[in-house]
């Protein structure tokens, strides 16, 4: 796969593009020589990112701490340490952040460390406005259930067809494939296809190791050019930050042939794992 990702880049992608002149161009990779000063703050920012990391260390060695569970002892499963994961990340980037601001002189009070969040936060409006027009177009095909209509219908479709072997499962990584375009979260496809495909599969005498790599295969390649994967409207973010014209189409137009050429070199692979017998789990051999 990384050999068909780097002939796609190279030779169908990267052509098509032309020649970059946005803003990011200019100067992007000339070296930007650090002060004395700046490297003062650098230091004390990672002297302060040690020294926090050391406390949390040792407020969670005991072992009645406060941040362990109060059952089991762990620091993993309902331990408040894992609760509190998300606040502890905010303070490891904020505080070490804010001391560098002050050592280097770019923070004089509380108004420019503000300031600078805001600025940091600024970006997040394009994305917030396409998350909310997302938002509602998901929310439409979840309220249709159009997307279950399809993965059922489609697999009463695919039942009918009385193929079997290397067809049935190559049809089955399409179909798969059609419908991510449709319904973007992966576990709910798979709790809508599982409890018809496994069996039907497994009558047929294919392994449920087997239905869920095909499954994952058409699922997995067609996640970029979908609108309703989660993560579109940031992408698209991004790269209005090269090419303000930039949109759902450029997206999709891009990355088009990664998704083709990775569903081909998936599915060959898997062709290949069939017609040699190759196990693809405990229990999986029955191929053909």
């Amino acid at each position: 796969m990384t050999i068909i990702g780097t002939i796609v880049t190279d030779y169908i992608v990267e052509p098509r593009l032309g020649k970059y002149n946005g803003k990011f161009l200019e100067g992007a990779f000339e070296s930007n020589q650090i002060t004395a000063k700046e490297q003062k703050a650098l230091r004390m920012a990672n002297i302060t990112l040690l020294v926090m990391t050391l406390l949390v260390v040792l407020v969670c060695l005991p072992a009645d701490s406060f941040m362990r569970n109060p059952k089991t002892g762990s620091l993993i499963a309902g331990a408040p340490l894992m609760q509190s994961i998300i606040v502890l990340i905010m303070f490891f980037f904020l505080i070490p952040s804010v001391v560098f601001g002050y050592v280097s002189g770019k923070f004089k009070d509380n108004k420019d460390v503000c300031g600078a969040m805001g600025k940091a936060m600024s970006s997040m409006g394009a994305y917030i406005a396409l998350a909310f027009v997302a938002a509602q177009f998901i929310s439409y095909f979840s309220y249709t259930k159009l997307g279950t209509i399809i993965a059922l219908k489609g697999a009463q479709f695919i039942e009918s067809t009385g193929i079997g072997g290397i067809p049935l499962m190559i049809l089955f990584i399409l179909f798969s494939a059609f419908i991510n375009l449709f319904m973007g979260s992966a576990s709910a496809k798979w709790t809508i296809l599982a409890p018809v495909f496994i069996p039907m599969f497994m009558l047929l005498g294919y392994s449920p190791e087997l239905t869920q790599v095909a499954y994952r295969i058409g699922d997995s390649t067609t996640n970029i050019i979908t609108p309703l994967m989660s993560y579109f409207a940031m992408i698209i973010v991004f790269a209005k930050e090269y090419d303000e014209n930039s949109g759902i189409g450029t997206l999709i137009s891009t990355m088009l042939p990664y998704s083709i050429f990775f569903l081909i070199g998936w599915s060959l692979l898997l062709v290949v794992w069939m017609f040699f017998g190759l196990p693809l789990g405990p229990g999986a051999g029955l191929f053909m």
